[in-house]
């Protein structure tokens, strides 16, 4: 396993999120996460992230109870306070009392202010609700013993931010990844939080497995054999000022390939980091949904919004039928074109996603598409014809 160093800490550079833990159905698959976690601690993996909104709070109770099972020392955990929540109150104490009872500890060992960005940094500075002077106080008892912030705002708002609070954030974790290097400016946010020096930690380091799930010719042809996400970790692995880089690993196979390629350093060649600039060149027309799913909380019509996000992006780059089964399966009412366009989604969704006009946008190509049925009917018509070719 490849460690970086920390302060007086020795990291696993792979992090844990359990922000994506398997599921069977609705529910979290606890023998599923015991033995990931049995695996990844046993490969050296020593960092667990957490965050009170993970799968609706399940995230923390899950993941406090595996890891119960073994010696508070043999791991590091990491938990959130949840100021980005749209709430009528915050009540730091009652949730950070909350949080460790959930994970059964008596202390957490990194603590972050959970997404820092432009519609929550007002709550997080607002002294009536006394946030910082709480997390401080725990702080000072032991009960957290480094604080730090997740953002997915802005270069400005950032800074912003830390001019505030920078003396006091020990680390910052942001979106980063080969696509977000250029699209969301996030060259320039690793550098500035790089010259501040402040330790960054990568979250969404292959754009929740859009970067991870798609093949490239030059890409087995430059590395045979290795995952094409692996690459994405390769390109971290590069800069020097990442410390640690969360993966939300969903299945025993996504953690043994990830453990497999935080096995030992292989640089990327100029050649080979020029090639990933140029394939994020070309996947730029896709929605910046990462599938946090607030918006899906905010929705008054219950919709499925990441996936709907994540059709749109595939059917942009052509209209396959998977995509278009997944609405099709969707019942009438909760189909794209039941957006109301309220505008709920939009204001909490931490990438800024003018919602409601891709849904929009959705409807329409979903309309213009051949249903089902008459793809079937299609493939029913080709069948005759090639049978009969076959036969003659």
């Amino acid at each position: 396993m490849i460690y970086s160093e920390f302060q007086d800490k020795k990291l696993s550079l792979l992090g844990f999120g359990a922000m994506r833990l398997p599921e069977t159905g609705e529910q979290i698959d606890v023998e599923q996460v015991e033995q990931m976690v049995a695996y990844a601690l046993e490969k050296g993996v020593n960092y667990f992230d957490t965050a009170y909104l993970y799968h609706s709070g399940m995230s923390e109770r899950v993941l406090g109870k595996v890891l119960s099972k073994y010696p508070r020392e043999s791991y590091y955990l990491a938990d959130k306070f949840p100021g980005n929540m749209v709430m009528k109150s915050y009540d730091p104490a009652e949730i950070f009392e909350e949080q460790l009872r959930r994970c059964k500890v008596d202390y957490f060992d990194f603590y972050l202010l959970h997404n820092v960005y432009e519609k929550s940094l007002e709550v997080f500075m607002d002294p009536k609700w006394g946030i910082m002077d709480y997390l401080r106080q725990q702080k000072r008892l032991g009960r957290i013993k480094h604080l730090g912030f997740s953002t997915h705002g802005q270069l400005d708002m950032m800074e912003q931010f830390l001019d505030a609070y920078g003396d006091e954030m020990e680390f910052c974790q942001i979106q980063l990844n080969y696509l977000d290097w250029t699209l969301q400016n996030a060259k320039e946010k690793y550098d500035m939080l790089t010259r501040r020096g402040i330790p960054v930690w990568v979250m969404e380091p292959v754009r929740g497995g859009k970067l991870a799930n798609f093949t490239d010719p030059a890409l087995e042809e430059a590395r045979p054999g290795v995952s094409t996400a692996s690459w994405g970790f390769r390109f971290l692995q590069q800069l020097p000022n990442v410390k640690m880089i969360l993966s939300g690993m969903s299945n025993m196979d996504q953690l043994r390939d990830n453990v497999h390629t935080f096995t030992e350093r292989k640089p990327l060649s100029e050649q080979e980091m020029q090639l990933l600039l140029d394939i994020a060149e070309r996947m730029k027309n896709v929605i910046p949904c990462t599938g946090c799913g607030y918006c899906t909380e905010s929705c008054p019509m219950g919709l499925n919004i990441p996936t709907m996000m994540s059709i749109c992006s595939d059917i942009r780059f052509a209209p396959v039928v998977n995509s278009v089964l997944l609405i099709q399966a969707m019942p009438d009412e909760k189909r794209p074109s039941a957006c109301i366009a309220c505008g709920k989604c939009t204001k909490v969704c931490p990438q800024g996603i003018e919602i409601p006009v891709i849904m929009k946008e959705l409807a329409g190509r979903f309309a213009e598409i051949p249903s089902w049925a008459d793809i079937c009917r299609q493939r029913e018509q080709l069948q005759e014809v090639l049978v009969k070719s076959w036969e003659e």
